[in-house]
């Protein structure tokens, strides 16, 4: 294949990048050189002047904040003025009478310390006080044990005290036991009574600090309060919650249907919740005005996550992101069809370019990338974020083929903080420094900007071209610009490092399912597929590593694989990737 015009530099794409072939490397687990990042007054400023005022004085008005327990009996139950579909049906989790596994973990609340056990993972717990297995694909078989549960729950967790009381895990269990209940099952006096002692509470402790996910989980859940009961009480419930939601909404949902943290795990999750909620309108027969604006954004979040979603039906990895937190594409596409909104049409050949969140889409007959050209997220929320700008990831006849990260963790360890890494994720470091400074568990300090995107998509050669600043903080005041060439049977990807530097590396992680095979010299490999086909790849300078890998496609899940590690010898690396595409 001959690649006849390169329009990110002077110089001229190779007629194809042969050369000579790569010997293995030794084979020790990368840990690639970091910049410490100690929080100082340095990284603390870059990190807190994007922030909003109300995240600054609601962190304080939360913690000076504690309402008093309310334990008034819940108001009367509104009847139902339409029908109230199925929602979206997740893995089951519970399995045996008060045993669950999230997270890859099996617990067993008679073998733990009850529902606050603080030798657990804190997400773990959090998932516990969920509920969702009230929602599951197994709960029709599981009513007498779910009845178990709920007294259980209510005997074990007083009023404001443990995990349960913290204001994102109750959002999330006040609408699961609502659901649950208006699937048709019963909730008795006492389960009613504590779920509106559980909404005064939450109505008292809105997370207007954290804004985002946070703060839209918890007008849904006063929302499905506010409707499910009736009266005073839960008229101001619904007042409040359709008073976020009407700020929250065109914020939160950007113009191309994504959400505004540009994770594909928490679109996903986003997604479902407007379905929630017009599912809850519908059944109500109520909220015309908002409902109407909430119908007309769902398609267009459908397409995004189709077009960020490979021919396996699972998502793209970015930005924090993994399998099995949110539900199945296929599930949600169930769900969105039961409420009138059918299938999204399935992506074609071409470009795709998602501007308002920054992400693209190449399809070249059995190839398709996901590329990423965007920002790490809202300049005052990025705590989803990883230092992933320009990367992507690419299937090939139906297999991923190069993968990011995912994500198997929260919190503040180290191996939380790799993940988030710009060298896990296929794209390029320099100096050992990640391109946006992500460090604790869910911060970011100075960030990389993508600019100067260019599209040509003439018809049978696609072409994409972008640069970021998020390197401009080091001594070389370095920009990195990628160009990806897709064309039949070829993909180059041409970086160029613009400034001095003394090491820049490109990471190409490979999904488990590939396996390398080694060549004679540094400069090229050969990836061998399931299938039986093979893509080579080529490099025209530089040096190729076969590095050991992991890949975390779920929480608590790590899989071995391998990574081609490339070390620049200039300040330009063409890498080319080509297969039998007859």
């Amino acid at each position: 294949m001959t690649f006849s015009k390169w329009r990110a530099s002077p110089s001229r794409l190779p007629n194809y990048c042969a050369s000579n072939e790569i010997a293995p490397h030794e084979l020790t687990y990368p840990i690639p050189g970091e910049i410490p990042l100690k929080p100082g007054l340095l990284l603390y400023w870059h990190t807190l002047r994007h922030l909003k005022p109300v995240q600054f004085y609601g962190r304080l008005l939360f913690r000076m904040r504690r309402p008093r327990p309310d334990l008034r009996a819940a108001p009367p139950l509104r009847p139902l003025a339409g029908t109230w579909q199925l929602a979206a049906r997740r893995d089951p989790s519970l399995t045996g009478d008060g045993s669950f596994c999230f997270l890859g973990q099996r617990h067993d609340l008679s073998a733990i310390d009850g529902w606050n056990d603080g030798t657990l993972d804190k997400l773990w717990l959090y998932n516990l006080h969920y509920f969702d297995t009230l929602n599951a694909s197994n709960s029709m078989a599981l009513t007498a044990q779910h009845q178990r549960l709920l007294t259980r729950w209510i005997e074990a967790n007083p009023t404001g005290h443990g995990n349960g009381w913290e204001p994102y895990p109750m959002s999330l269990r006040i609408v699961n036991w609502i659901k649950w209940a208006l699937a048709g099952n019963t909730l008795d006096t006492r389960q009613l009574n504590s779920l509106a002692v559980q909404v005064r509470w939450l109505a008292g402790r809105l997370e207007i600090h954290l804004l985002g996910n946070h703060l839209f989980a918890n007008a849904k859940a006063l929302l499905f309060a506010g409707q499910f009961f009736m009266g005073p009480e839960a008229d101001a419930w619904r007042v409040t919650a359709l008073r976020i939601l009407a700020r929250e909404v065109p914020e939160q949902i950007l113009a191309d249907g994504a959400h505004f943290e540009l994770s594909t795990m928490y679109h996903a999750l986003a997604l479902e919740d407007m379905l929630d909620l017009l599912n809850l309108a519908q059944a109500f027969d109520a909220l015309d005005s908002q409902a109407s604006d909430w119908r007309s954004r769902i398609p267009a979040m459908q397409s995004w996550l189709a077009m960020l979603s490979h021919p396996d039906g699972g998502i793209g990895f970015f930005n924090d992101a993994a399998f099995g937190i949110a539900v199945e594409t296929t599930e949600l596409a169930r769900y969105a069809d039961s409420l009138g909104f059918p299938a999204p049409q399935a992506p074609t050949d071409g470009v795709t370019h998602l501007a308002a969140s920054g992400y693209l889409r190449l399809q070249l007959g059995a190839s398709v990338l996901l590329l990423d050209a965007a920002a790490v997220g809202p300049d005052y929320l990025p705590g989803h974020a990883h230092a992933d700008t320009l990367s992507f990831e690419w299937s090939l006849s139906g297999q991923r083929l190069l993968v990011n990260s995912g994500t198997s963790q929260y919190g503040l360890g180290a191996e939380r903080l790799r993940q988030r890494g710009t060298a896990a994720h296929n794209t390029v470091q320099i100096d050992g420094a990640d391109s946006s400074e992500v460090w604790s568990g869910f911060r970011v300090a100075r960030r990389a900007y993508p600019h100067e995107i260019r599209i040509d998509a003439p018809g049978p050669v696609l072409d994409i071209d972008c640069a970021h600043d998020g390197y401009l903080r080091l001594p070389g005041k370095n920009i990195h610009r990628r160009h990806w060439r897709l064309a039949a049977g070829a993909l180059a990807i041409h970086d160029r490092v613009s400034g001095p530097f003394r090491l820049a590396e490109a990471f190409f992680h490979l999904h488990p399912a590939i396996r390398v095979a080694p060549g004679a010299g540094r400069r090229q490999c050969t990836l061998l597929l399931p299938d039986g086909s093979a893509v080579h790849v080529a490099i025209d300078q530089g040096s190729i590593s076969v590095q050991p890998d992991h890949w975390h496609p779920r929480f608590g899940v790590s899989q071995e694989t391998h990574c081609l590690q490339i070390r620049f010898e200039g300040a330009d690396l063409t890498t080319c990737f080509s297969w039998n595409h007859s």
